[in-house]
């Protein structure tokens, strides 16, 4: 960073001189350090502070949701090394559990084993999990449950002190306040620094180790250049790549955060980390237009599916999550539609019940059932199918990493939603998971060197930073080019208006179209920050679609209805296709990876070629 310093009480000389040699000078010396530690820099329209902040810490975390957090405690807890926790929004209100939940989705109850979990998992999943992670996870559900209740959480109880059960696995909560519950403890710790409106758009990784992380200070124009012997990804699944049930104003109405847009995975396939199962995608069986959970009819007061006809077929297809979504898709094309939860008939206890459980969770709900005059007994629910996400906390999308939830890049540790391979997680399995990976990454820094971050990595993410906002050449937009790959992966990639269905012949169009996608995204201009972080949700979800397109196009056949249904391949192979589906990027492409499935009896799957 060259360029002469002013003292703090006149810069009328650094202005000039800048401006004087601003048409010569490298990129580099476009930079100059005022007081204060703010650069400045000259644009041709003026001038905008930059501040290049760097960080010096043992352990980052990248993204302070559920898994974040309490990596974050276990480590405080366990020893005296510093945190740097990054959040793209605010810790209070971040990440799936901004809104509350009103239920503990994963929880082994009385009689209940977590090789039972595991099981149900595996079934659901028609196989392809890693039973080794799920064990390992399914192990601390309850103790992770514990120390919730132990920091704040309403868990109900019958009058046997006992936690009220919906189901075979699920504890009902008082949740509307669990991530502020979380963001507390986090925030009380000594050791931990917490970023919040920090965006980590970029890892440092030489010779496949991590080193740290790039970012931009959303409100306070910094660049951030972070230095950490560690790292944890926990920034969840991927939204927004496929076009929403809702459209325009509305469009943020949707099943999983919007803001959730595959940042980390993103960051690990540009570094070549291998990725897992992305063709399982998700598609939440929904309220209508509401967008809210249907669990808590189907299993708090029993509603089956029905067709318009009144007639019961859930049976007919399967109860399986995605058999679940298929199932309606088919009587609706077949002319049995629109389908329903059956609710009429409910008592007004259970009336109250959903009117007072959506309002944790998803008050819109709440709200369509008050404002149309008709509570849930007196008229039976609508349901659809949301777009696809994808996402390791509902399906097995993510990272491919072993027991110690350490990705194929060393230092780089995954947890929670971004964590492939075990499914059905939930709340309590990204706790469980962002425990793990906090007590592995203690074991790692105890027998490894400390880190050090590229200069001329932090070079290249200055310079791209400063071509997005002083490049005002494009002719789009970053809202039109998102829009513009949404309807590229909605019509050619197994979206809504396909019915999720896709062929061989459509993934290679969605292929080519988010290639030129990607090329324009390069152009981009933004203003602020904050449309510079706009530009970077939309790369991130580039990068992602186009591995999902590379993994649906790479497994031949149909193993989960609706999530993967592949026209060219409509039946499930267990002879040739009970394998996982992983890739890595290889010289600009996808390499795709076939590995054997991790079977039961204490077999477990550890990095051996890192």
């Amino acid at each position: 960073m060259g360029g002469p310093k002013c003292p703090p009480e006149d810069c009328s000389i650094l202005f000039r001189h800048c401006v004087s040699t601003l048409a010569s000078a490298p990129l580099q010396n476009y930079f100059y350090p005022l007081h204060g530690g703010t650069l400045l820099r000259i644009e041709e329209s003026g001038y905008r502070r930059m501040k290049i902040e760097r960080i010096n810490t043992d352990i980052l975390i990248i993204g302070g949701g559920t898994a974040g957090c309490y990596a974050a405690m276990t480590i405080a807890e366990s020893s005296d090394k510093k945190v740097v926790i990054c959040e793209k929004a605010h810790i209070k209100r971040s990440g799936c559990l901004a809104a509350g939940v009103n239920a503990l989705n994963a929880y082994i109850t009385e009689s209940r084993t977590p090789q039972d979990y595991v099981d149900y998992c595996k079934k659901d999943a028609a196989g392809i999990v890693r039973e080794d992670l799920l064990l390992t996870m399914s192990e601390r559900l309850n103790s992770v449950t514990e120390r919730l209740e132990q920091l704040g959480l309403v868990i109900l109880k019958d009058e046997n002190g006992k936690y009220v059960t919906r189901g075979n696995r699920n504890i009902k909560i008082n949740g509307e306040n669990i991530k502020p519950i979380l963001a507390e403890a986090v925030n009380a710790l000594t050791n931990v620094t917490v970023l919040n409106r920090v965006n980590i758009t970029d890892l440092d990784v030489a010779d496949n180790r991590v080193n740290g992380a790039f970012g931009i200070g959303i409100e306070n124009d910094t660049f951030y250049a972070i230095q950490a012997n560690a790292v944890i990804i926990t920034t969840g699944g991927a939204a927004g790549l496929y076009k929403p049930n809702n459209p325009g104003f509305s469009r943020h109405k949707m099943w999983y955060p919007p803001f959730n847009t595959g940042a980390g995975y993103a960051m690990g396939i540009r570094h070549g980390a291998e990725m897992t199962t992305f063709e399982m995608r998700f598609i939440a069986l929904r309220c209508k237009d509401t967008i809210a959970p249907t669990g808590t009819l189907a299993q708090g007061v029993g509603a089956k599916q029905v067709n318009s006809l009144g007639e019961v077929y859930e049976q007919k297809y399967g109860l399986t999550t995605s058999e679940r979504v298929y199932g309606t898709v088919n009587e609706n094309q077949e002319g049995r539609g629109p389908c329903y939860l059956r609710t009429e008939g409910i008592t007004s206890q259970q009336d109250d019940e959903l009117l007072k459980a959506y309002l944790n969770m998803a008050p819109s709900q709440t709200l369509k059932w008050i404002e149309s005059g008709k509570l849930p007994s007196q008229q039976n629910v609508e349901i659809e199918g949301t777009e696809p996400y994808i996402v390791g906390g509902h399906t097995a999308s993510g990272y491919w990493v072993d027991t110690k939830r350490a990705t194929t890049i060393r230092g780089l540790y995954a947890a929670g939603d971004v964590a492939g391979g075990a499914p059905q997680k939930y709340v309590t399995g990204a706790l469980a998971e962002g425990e793990i990976a906090a007590q592995s990454v203690l074991d790692y820094l105890g027998s490894n060197k400390p880190a050090s971050l590229s200069e001329s990595g932090i070079s290249e993410h200055i310079a791209e930073v400063d071509t997005f906002l002083s490049d005002r050449k494009s002719p789009y937009t970053t809202e039109q080019l998102e829009e513009a790959m949404q309807t590229v992966m909605d019509s050619y990639a197994g979206g809504i208006k396909t019915n999720y269905r896709f062929s061989e012949k459509q993934l290679d169009i969605a292929d080519s179209k988010i290639r030129q996608l990607c090329s324009l995204s390069e152009k981009l201009h933004a203003d602020d920050f904050q449309e510079l972080m706009y530009i970077y949700e939309l790369r991130e979800r580039l990068v992602v679609c186009r591995s999902v397109i590379a993994h649906l196009k790479a497994r031949h056949e149909t193993r989960w209805h609706s999530f993967a249904e592949n026209l060219d391949y409509p039946q499930r192979d267990d002879a040739n296709w009970f394998k996982y589906v992983n890739s890595r990027l290889e010289n600009g492409g996808i390499k795709i990876i076939l590995r054997d499935i991790v079977t039961d009896g204490g077999a477990v799957y550890e990095h051996n070629d890192r």
